[in-house]
């Protein structure tokens, strides 16, 4: 069987989003599990007044890299950082630059996307789209190039039931939005963006279709290679259990629920997760390099790969939310903003009313409050992003979604035996509680740089919460009763019956009884 670690032995890689959450797990595995490794050429740009030279060494320092730091230093060497951006024609770099990768490099991952879901058309093109072009005019001007791996993601295709290991023609031309983004003002762009998106959520998905089709035009001459992630999640074991670096996702939400502010969404409990933990799709990736890189003949049609593991241990929205929920009260986060007891259900107006009690509400006095004390209030602005947030997210947690993927099983047979263990992407047998409790918990400590040995402070401030939350809900209960006991006199005569307890009352009791003396 062909070996991962002598494939890459000696070899240079180029990789695009080096600085994001999978760019960096795929530099920190190259580095440790591949000892032999070339040079890693990181595409990166300053950022916030730093140099890509301060940038790379900050990014060095993060506890994402201790094992390599601890048992070979020297290895971290093997980073060079590259002063280019994927926004610009040949990244930014010189003619001499492009001709020094030429000769070294012999693999080429292409990480580099936004994000952002809910970004507008021209963010997400420029980037996913027109950044996946000029990745693959780089790629055609290195002459050693093995393997070109374009990172996509496995919900590009909306309009599919069934999301199988193979390609879709794009709604639209990529070439044709492309030049679209180029003469439009934003507003026009705005104008025209639902026409164009057809089936597609957002601009994400769109741009990330329109990419595809240009690594599919492209395969004639390079030798690429696309995988799709689904949902990508904290690490399950490498470098670090529940190791992550942004609260996108679901550990986002589980965070968010944890702290509070989100306490309502529309998700259907009975749905599978698609999911992956970060260094699961990562193996996956560095093995479909060596896979695709050793091939001796080209393939027809350009190789597809479903990174997605939800099938293996198929665990539902529910159970992951409950066992958060369940996680989260013996383990309570530092300082909730309320008591978290949020919850999900597929009923779009219950989940309305819940939104304006639960979140709006809340957001809107905690604001008034500040700013009678002279404060700036900041509330209603981050439940705004939570709402625009939680929007985009609906739409993959209100639908099945199934994605078939034989190509990513079967990496596992083609590797020798330690190297399946190296490399594994088999999690049938995975303690899924475990995984999803190192998740929280990851998000407490890297997200939330929270000290874990102050929880039993925050289960006291969550115990005051709770009975506080149970003050409230009465209240507002007694309250809601009273309007009606004022407005309606059957209600009213109705409530007198409990005389001896109900004039003792807030609210409800005056309502009934005040008149009647």
């Amino acid at each position: 069987m062909a070996s991962v670690r002598e494939f890459y032995k000696e070899k240079n890689v180029l990789l695009t989003g080096g600085t994001g959450f999978m760019g960096k797990v795929l530099i920190e595995k190259l580095l440790y599990s591949i000892p032999d490794i070339g040079n890693i050429y990181v595409l990166m740009r300053p950022k916030r007044g730093k140099s890509v030279k301060q940038r790379l060494e900050e990014m060095l320092r993060l506890q994402l890299f201790d094992r390599i730091r601890n048992e070979r230093p020297g290895d971290l060497k093997k980073v060079k950082p590259l002063q280019g951006d994927v926004l610009f024609d040949n990244f930014g770099l010189s003619d001499s630059d492009i001709d020094n990768l030429s000769k070294e490099i012999s693999i080429l991952f292409h990480f580099a996307a936004t994000l952002k879901l809910e970004a507008p058309l021209k963010d997400n093109v420029d980037m996913n789209t027109c950044g996946t072009l000029r990745t693959v005019n780089i790629a055609k001007r290195l002459k050693n190039l093995l393997a070109f791996i374009h990172l996509s993601t496995a919900f590009c295709y909306p309009d599919y039931e069934i999301l199988d290991e193979k390609m879709h023609a794009p709604p639209v031309k990529p070439e044709d939005v492309m030049r679209l983004i180029q003469w439009m003002d934003d507003k026009q762009l705005a104008l025209i963006t639902p026409s164009l998106l057809g089936p597609h959520p957002n601009c994400y998905t769109f741009s990330k279709r329109l990419a595809e089709n240009i690594i599919e035009q492209a395969f004639d001459d390079l030798p690429a290679t696309i995988v799709r992630p689904s949902i990508v999640c904290p690490a399950y074991l490498e470098p670090l259990p529940g190791w992550v670096d942004s609260l996108n996702g679901p550990v986002g939400l589980m965070l968010g629920a944890g702290k509070g502010v989100i306490r309502s969404m529309l998700c259907d409990g009975s749905l599978t997760a698609q999911v992956i933990p970060v260094d699961t799709a990562i193996n996956a990736i560095i093995a479909i390099g060596m896979l695709e890189g050793t091939r001796t003949e080209k393939p027809l049609v350009i190789p597809i790969y479903n990174a997605n593991i939800g099938h293996q241990k198929p665990t539902t929205w529910g159970e992951v939310l409950q066992i958060g929920k369940d996680y989260g009260r013996k383990y309570p986060l530092a300082w909730p903003l309320w008591y978290p007891n949020g919850d999900i259900t597929t009923n779009e107006t219950l989940h309305f009313f819940r939104r304006i009690f639960y979140h709006l509400v809340p957001a809107y006095t905690i604001d008034f409050l500040l700013m009678l004390l002279g404060q700036k209030g900041f509330m209603v602005r981050i439940q705004n992003r939570i709402s625009q947030g939680l929007e985009v997210l609906q739409y993959f947690t209100m639908r099945p979604w199934v994605f078939p993927c034989p190509n990513f099983d079967n990496i596992q047979t083609k590797l020798e035996g330690e190297e399946r263990r190296i490399f594994n992407i088999d999690l049938t047998a995975v303690d899924r509680v475990k995984y999803l409790e190192d998740c929280i918990e990851g998000g407490r400590i890297f997200c939330f740089r929270e000290d874990p040995t102050k929880i039993p402070y925050n289960r006291s401030y969550h115990n005051f919460l709770y009975v506080l939350d149970w003050i409230v809900k009465i209240l507002f209960g007694l309250l809601i009763l009273s309007f009606l006991a004022s407005w309606f006199e059957p209600v009213k005569d109705l409530f007198s019956i409990g005389e001896p307890v109900i004039k003792h009352l807030p609210f409800l009791g005056p309502a009934v009884f005040d008149k009647r003396m």
